[in-house]
Formats: structure tokens, C-alpha cells, sequence
């Protein structure tokens, strides 16, 4: 028994293959790839790790006009500030509120707007319905919250529509009431970008093989069967992966919306952390508490990240590393 195990033991192991050893003439025979990438490597050492030298700012009293000898430092205060500070665990509430309100809506829509164009078989109209639908994700955030905000004015077309249809007896103030503001948002961000979504999702639909819809199509399936049981499974790993990544950006719900879209009225519901930074850090001078709400939004966003990379590891799902 021991032998027949320490068999198949050797036999995992030579069918793994071997790892290329890096030497010089290896090195020489790729010198055209490597001279390629080296702008590329310079330009994220540049724009990726240089900047992190800043990140000292936030263990220090930080002043513009100090040198680096010269700055105080205080360890951890401006985190511990962040951490008992009502306003920052408000605006913290906020941003994850707001970002698994886009998360869920995004992810949905796009999905079910693929499934849609995918079984549409005339493709002038499929073309059509794509580019109407994705064209709003070239319009800037500016353009875009004027038409939320027009739409939704007291006398907007929204209003107008719901009292026509006698759902409601009186217009409402949506960007008056907190309740309300962070379904704006999600709406604002669906419509926005849910075309532009659906590009991916459509190019992993096509990889999928037909024989595979001809087989359903003979077992008796119907269109709904063949989109819950061949389609659905075919785009799953692209699924997973831009799961993966949206988790990432789970405290990425937003600036330009919030803040173009926010009152004093919705002020409490409105601001997320990136709006707490340009307010309370980088307008008032304390550079070192912004720096220490940028740190903190990292390692949350890399260690969501690597979480969710385990997790589909371990469910035996596509995975980024």
C-alpha cells in the first residue's frame, strides 16, 4: 500500500512541469520583451510606489513648510482620530452603504441586460440597443447630475410621470430627504455605466460554444432554460472575477455624484470618506489626517481583496492570484 501511494506520489510530481531556471542567455534571448516593459515598470515605480513615501504624513504633524527632519511625529493619533470621530464613522457608514447599494444594482443589471442582448438575433437592433445603452458612460458626472437633478425637481419629469400614473398625490423632494439620496445614487450609477457593464459580459457569452444551445435546444430547453443553465454557467468564471475586483473598490463608492448631488439637507446621508478628506483634511491644511484616511481606504480595499480572492479559492472558483 505504501509503495503503490509513494508511486502515485511520483508520478503527481513529474507531471508538474519544470520551472525554467533564469540565466543570462535566457535574459539575452528575451532583451526585446524586457526593454518593452521597462517603461511600463518605470512608470508605475513612478506613479504607484514612489507616492508612498508620503504616506510618513500621516504619523506626523505635518507642515508644508518643514523639512523632513523637521516634522513631528505622533504615531498613530490621526488614526485614532478617525476611529472615535463621530463624523468619520458616519461618512464611513455612508460609503459602504452607498458602494454595496452600486455593487448589488450594478452587478444585476449589467448581467440581465447582457442576457437580453445576447438573445436578440437581429443585429441592427442588438447594436442600436447597446450603444444607446452604454453612450451615458462618456458623459461626465457633472453632465449627468444635472439631468438627475432636472429630472428630479419638484416639477421634473419624474414627478410628473408618478402623478400622472396616480402613484402618488404630491410631488416629492428627492434630493431633499435623506432616505431617499443613497437610491438616487445607485439609480444615477446604474444608468450611467450599466452599458458599459454589459461589454464584458457580452464577449464572454460569445466565447461560449453553440453546440452547446443546440444540445439544450434538443433536450426540450427553453430560452430561459438555456440562459440559466448554459449561459450563465459559461460567463460564471468572468462573474466571479469582477466580483473579486468590485470588492476591492468596496470603499470606492463615489465623489463627484455625492458631492455635485449633496445639500445641507442630505449632508448626513451624502458624504462618503473621499468628501471627508477634501473637507476635514486637504481644505483645512491637515494634510496628515487625509493621508491617514487615504491609508486606511487601501488597506481595507487590499485585504477585501485578498479575502475575496481566498474565498473563491477555496469554493474552487476562478480566482486573480
Amino acid at each position: 500500500m505504501e509503495e503503490t501511494l509513494g508511486k502515485k506520489k511520483a508520478v503527481r510530481k513529474s507531471k508538474k512541469p519544470a520551472r525554467q531556471r533564469i540565466s543570462w542567455s535566457l535574459i539575452k534571448s528575451q532583451k526585446q520583451l524586457i526593454w518593452m516593459s521597462v517603461p511600463l515598470t518605470l512608470y508605475i515605480i513612478l506613479f504607484a510606489y514612489v507616492p508612498v513615501w508620503g504616506w510618513t504624513m500621516a504619523f506626523q504633524n505635518y507642515k508644508p513648510a518643514r523639512s523632513f527632519s523637521q516634522q513631528d511625529w505622533v504615531g498613530f493619533k490621526h488614526f485614532k482620530f478617525l476611529f472615535t470621530d463621530d463624523d468619520f464613522l458616519r461618512v464611513l457608514r455612508n460609503t459602504i452603504g452607498m458602494s454595496l447599494i452600486n455593487l448589488v444594482l450594478g452587478f444585476v443589471t449589467a448581467i440581465v441586460l447582457a442576457l437580453l442582448l445576447n438573445e436578440i438575433k437581429k443585429m441592427m437592433w442588438k447594436r442600436t440597443v447597446q450603444t444607446i445603452s452604454y453612450l451615458p458612460h462618456f458623459l461626465s458626472w457633472v453632465i449627468v447630475t444635472g439631468i438627475v437633478a432636472t429630472s428630479l425637481a419638484s416639477d421634473g419629469i419624474v414627478n410628473d410621470v408618478l402623478m400622472k400614473l396616480h402613484l402618488i398625490k404630491e410631488p416629492i423632494l428627492w434630493l431633499s430627504e435623506g432616505k431617499y439620496f443613497w437610491g438616487v445614487v445607485g439609480a444615477s450609477h446604474v444608468w450611467k455605466e450599466v452599458g458599459w457593464n454589459t461589454i464584458i459580459y457580452l464577449a464572454a457569452m460569445a466565447s461560449i460554444d453553440p453546440a452547446l444551445y443546440e444540445a439544450a435546444e434538443i433536450d426540450g430547453a427553453s430560452r430561459y432554460k438555456k440562459m440559466l443553465y448554459v449561459t450563465l454557467p459559461g460567463i460564471k468564471a468572468t462573474i466571479v472575477i469582477l466580483l473579486i475586483m468590485s470588492i476591492g473598490h468596496i470603499l470606492d463608492a463615489g465623489f463627484e455624484v455625492q458631492y455635485l448631488l449633496g445639500n445641507g439637507l442630505v449632508v448626513d446621508w451624502a458624504e462618503t470618506v473621499d468628501i471627508f478628506v477634501l473637507k476635514y483634511g486637504i481644505a483645512q491644511g491637515n494634510y496628515s489626517l487625509a493621508t491617514a484616511g487615504g491609508i486606511f481606504k487601501t488597506v481595507v480595499s487590499v485585504t477585501m481583496l485578498l479575502l475575496a480572492n481566498q474565498t473563491a479559492k477555496r469554493l474552487g472558483e476562478e480566482r486573480l492570484l
